[in-house]
């Protein structure tokens, strides 16, 4: 059975590992020939190179592209600093600022590839590049979640109208990923973004900031308090979209949030 399709919930397989593997395999054939149908078995980013569902249709050298975010980095919102640090750094942003996240970390850099990818997948509805999307977070993301001691999985919510428009929520299909890879619960239900609000990534610093002010809310009867949660969204670039979602976490009770993102403006 091919582990990222199964991963990326595409396969449903029967409990006897013969039949499982019939299955997966016919499934996949099926899979991917319809696919075939729609689009040529080609990058679709840069339309010139060969690519397969296994990876969100992202060809090879788009993929070799993308820059993984590493240490050194601010140790609390994750943005990498140049050469080498022999101690623990905060950046300007984040000196000084009572954040409600402990730790924002991404898995990659959000441009070239992976923005492009972000962008036609939140606004295009462009689902076949989940999978790529989701290995980026799984591999950077699921080893330090799973073994660090976290109690849920809560994703960014989208407001009512806006959802509705998309159709989906990029947030919580990304944390569906990650959630089945670390065994977490996924908490889609525990907040909620009471008033739409302008897209972040059309304002300034200070405009986000003020755009996400008083959006967000805990839903009735989600058990927070004490509890280590997990954060998730596509891309944090100022982190006043997560920082919103985690001070009412944390006003609620929450014992620490940390954000975990696909994708980290620079």
């Amino acid at each position: 059975m091919d582990p990222d399709l199964a991963q990326a919930g595409w396969i449903r397989v029967a409990p006897d590992p013969f039949a499982r593997s019939l299955i997966s395999r016919r499934w996949r054939r099926w899979w991917e020939a319809w696919w075939g149908l729609l689009y040529p078995r080609v990058c679709q980013l840069c339309r010139s190179e060969p690519a397969t569902p296994r990876w969100g249709w992202v060809g090879r050298r788009c993929r070799r592209l993308v820059q993984p975010l590493r240490p050194p980095w601010c140790e609390r919102c994750g943005l990498p600093i140049p050469g080498e640090a022999t101690v623990q750094f905060e950046c300007a942003n984040c000196r000084g600022r009572d954040l409600p996240f402990s730790t924002a970390r991404a898995a990659v850099v959000a441009e070239g590839p992976v923005l492009e990818a972000i962008h036609r997948y939140k606004y295009q509805g462009a689902l076949w590049f989940e999978p790529f999307l989701a290995r980026l977070l799984v591999r950077a993301a699921a080893d330090a979640v799973r073994e660090g001691g976290w109690d849920a999985i809560v994703p960014v919510p989208l407001h009512p109208v806006r959802e509705r428009e998309r159709e989906f929520n990029q947030a919580a299909r990304l944390a569906r990923h990650l959630a089945r890879a670390t065994g977490l619960p996924l908490e889609t239900g525990w907040l909620r973004r009471v008033r739409p609000t302008k897209m972040q990534a059309l304002l300034s610093r200070d405009e986000r900031l003020r755009n996400v002010r008083r959006a967000f809310q805990l839903r009735a009867g989600a058990v927070v308090r004490g509890r280590r949660l997990v954060l998730v969204d596509d891309v944090f670039t100022t982190g006043a979209t997560t920082g919103a979602c985690a001070g009412v976490l944390r006003q609620a009770g929450a014992a620490e949030v940390c954000v975990w993102t696909v994708a980290r403006g620079l």
